[in-house]
Order: C-alpha cells, then structure tokens, then sequence
C-alpha cells in the first residue's frame, strides 16, 4: 500500500504558523510535502501521523540505542520523576554515573554534565584554552561539532580549483567572520599535513578536536597509525587532544571508539546514546585538567544532570556494559550492510561501507572515502535518490548521504527483512529513473 502523507501535511500547514519551516529544528524540514511529524516510536520502528510505520535508521541521530521506549530505561526515568525535579542542586545520581561511566572509558577520571553534544564539546574547547593559555584549535574537514560558532565552518568544495587550500566558509549567517582567525583546519588521515600546522602554529594552538569516527560524515574512519600519530603530536607539542565522542561514545564499544582504537584522550565528549534519548552529555578528562573547572572556569546549567536523565542515563549504561547489547547491534549492521551488497553486487553496483557496523555509511564507489574531500568530490545524487524511495517504502534514513544507518538493539529479523524488501524496490525504481543512458551509476 502506498504512503500516505496527508495528516503529515495538513500538521505541516498548521506548523507553519508558529514555526519556521513548521519544525523545532532546521534538520527536521524535509520538504513542504515530505516532512514527517511522529505519533509513536516503539522499539527500532517509529509511527508517523498518517500511521505509516517505518523502520528507523535514524534513530533520533543515534540516542535510541536500545530502541524507542525501552521499558527498563522508561522505569528508571520514572524513578527519576520522584525524586521532584530541578534543584539548582547536586544529587547522588551525578556520582553513580560518573562512576559508570569512569569504570567504561579509562580517560574519564572526571566528569561533569550538560544537556547536549554542543555544550559538552562548547565546555571542552573553552577548558582546553584555558589550560593552555592559547585560543587556536584544529579541525578535521568533515567533522560535525554541533552548533555553536567556533565550529560552524566548512570547506565547500564545489568551489575549490584545486589551486591551493579551499575557502573555509560558515555553515550560517551570524557567525561572525572574525572568529575564522581561530581555526586550523585539517584532512583526515593526512598525519603530514596536521604535524606540518603543528610546526607552523603549535604555541598558538589549545586542542586538536577529532572524531575518529565522523559521526556527520559517512562515518569516515581515521586509520589506526593516524590516530596513534596525532596522539604523540599533540603530546609533542602540548595540544589538548579532544575526542568527540557524541556519536561513537557507548555505541560503538563500551569504552567507545578510544577502545576501538587503543588511544586515550585528554578531553572526550559524549552524548546520544548515554540515555537511550534523555537529554544529558557528558564532558569528561585527565583529573589535571578537568580540576580548572571552578578554579577559574566556568561550567554549569540550571537542568544539567536532571534527575530524570541521570535515572536513565544509569540504566543505559548499565545496559550496555552489562548484556549483549552491542554485540547484538554490531551483528545486525554487519547483516545489514551484507544484505544491501548482496542487492547492488546483483546489479553490478559498485559501493562499498564506511564507518562501524553499529552506524554505517553506503559509498557507491569501490573504494571507500578517507576524507571529506573523497565524498564531496563524488557523485552522490544516486544516494540521495534511493533515500527518497526509501522513504516512501517507510524505511528511514537521513536524505542526506553524510547520515549513518545507526542500528539499536530493538532492530530485530522483522526489521532486516522489511529494509531488505524495500531496499531492493528502492534501487530498482532508481535505476529505472536514470534510463538506459545511466543504468548503472559509476
């Protein structure tokens, strides 16, 4: 039966009014016919207005690890509730999860909340500045840091004669221009070129702020000898290295990708999936430098480390350090993404995955992308194509092809076949799209 969107678009309508582009959040807006409001979302699928149900892929950008609603992280919360709600006070939850999470990531000898992956990684550069005493930081090309203005800037490489550096431009009106000056930036795997700014600018600079795994980039992967050089780089030259862990952090080992890898930060960040989808990120480091904290640097919040979040953020944690949680989860992306090949290989597609299995990246090329610069250069039309077919099959995953897949542990076998069924239907109606002068993308 074909999607429907009609209460969809009539709440769209209504929206508008008193929202702009009739969302809470820019990244919402899909399009004045095609933006979904939801009712529900239970386990790995979600309901939207028109009681389409969809297998979800988003998973609200990773937080559901567990899946929607899940009942042990739901009672926690509840639990939370009486406690009686925002003190402008500390509780014992702060330090059970701080504990948790000390006991997960052995960087963590100290940990402060906030609400969101922006304040945690907004606090973290502001530490590491005052740490050192300097205001510069570098920046991976490609990497997301949420929104804020000392990381809203981008490389668009559309524009690029590849003569010299691109431009790095703001990613929106309002961030001033002035704080440009600040910014190094950098391509990922590239450890020459990040020791060459290290040499030319290393007393000015406060941190190197890296995802090893771009959580807004396909989920590029940096390779091992990479991380492990910038971590002796930074050390050589007395950068704070800061991992940005909001999307990796829990999901993609229980100690996060600084397990994955064998490196361990000064500085690290989390966020999605620390609750299951209550709000609370978390800033955490080496004791030397996480003690400036109220000794000359500010840091707080009136709902940081609500109760509810800590209650849920608790159970998660628990959850995933204790069961088979992410073993299940990384077992179904890697059926997942052999699902999916096995389709395009029928019709001699040429793709490959990028990233972790638990958030994965579809690149239709060969060879997967090592840097921003390989994805922006490549035709990703196609992608973007099969998204909006995916949709109208009620399989979500971001329109936009820099979006992982991020599985949860409530992905289950119905799951994998309904996505299987339409994925195929989606590639083929692609195809078909393209005529015979295209049939097969490059």
């Amino acid at each position: 039966m074909a999607r429907t969107m009609t209460r969809n678009n009539e709440h769209f309508r209504r929206a508008l009014g008193r929202l702009p582009l009739g969302v809470a959040s820019n990244f919402r807006y899909w399009g004045e016919e095609r933006t979904i409001y939801v009712k529900e979302g239970r386990g790995g699928r979600i309901t939207d207005l028109d009681d389409n149900v969809y297998v979800d892929y988003r998973m609200g950008y990773g937080p559901a690890i567990l899946g929607y609603a899940d009942a042990r992280v739901d009672a926690a919360a509840r639990k939370g509730m009486e406690v009686g709600g925002v003190f402008a006070l500390s509780t014992e939850g702060e330090y059970r999860v701080a504990e948790r999470i000390a006991k997960m990531v052995p960087a963590a000898e100290l940990v402060r909340f906030s609400n969101s992956g922006t304040e945690a990684v907004m606090a973290a550069l502001r530490l590491a500045r005052a740490y050192t005493g300097r205001d510069n930081y570098i920046i991976l090309e490609g990497s997301y840091h949420g929104l804020f203005d000392a990381a809203m800037w981008y490389t668009p490489m559309e524009k690029w004669s590849q003569v010299g550096d691109p431009v790095v431009v703001p990613y929106s009106e309002g961030v001033p221009l002035s704080s440009r000056q600040f910014a190094h930036f950098v391509q990922a795997n590239d450890a020459n070129q990040l020791e060459d700014v290290l040499r030319r600018h290393g007393h000015s600079i406060a941190c190197l702020l890296i995802e090893p795994i771009m959580g807004n980039c396909l989920g590029i992967a940096a390779e091992p000898n990479y991380v492990r050089a910038a971590r002796e780089l930074c050390d050589r030259y007395g950068v704070v290295m800061i991992i940005d862990e909001v999307k990796t952090g829990f999901r993609v080992a229980r100690g996060g990708v600084q397990e994955l890898y064998g490196v361990r930060a000064d500085l690290c960040t989390f966020a999605k999936a620390v609750a299951n989808g209550y709000p609370i990120s978390v800033l955490a480091g080496r004791e030397e430098i996480m003690r400036k904290l109220g000794k000359g640097v500010a840091h707080g919040g009136t709902y940081t480390a609500h109760p509810v979040s800590l209650a849920a953020a608790e159970k998660t944690l628990e959850i995933l350090a204790e069961t088979d949680a992410l073993e299940r989860i990384a077992a179904y992306g890697t059926r997942l993404r052999s699902g999916k090949s096995a389709i395009l290989k029928t019709r001699g597609i040429a793709h490959s995955f990028v990233g972790h299995p638990s958030m994965t990246g579809l690149y239709f090329a060969h060879d997967p992308p090592r840097t921003y610069r390989d994805w922006k250069r490549s035709d990703y039309t196609f992608y973007d194509a099969v998204a909006r077919e995916l949709h109208d099959e009620r399989i979500l995953c971001e329109p936009d092809s820099r979006e992982p897949w991020f599985v949860s542990a409530a992905h289950d076998d119905s799951c994998l076949r309904d996505t299987l069924t339409a994925f195929e239907v989606a590639i083929d109606r692609t195809l078909d799209s393209l005529g015979t002068t295209r049939r097969v993308p490059a």
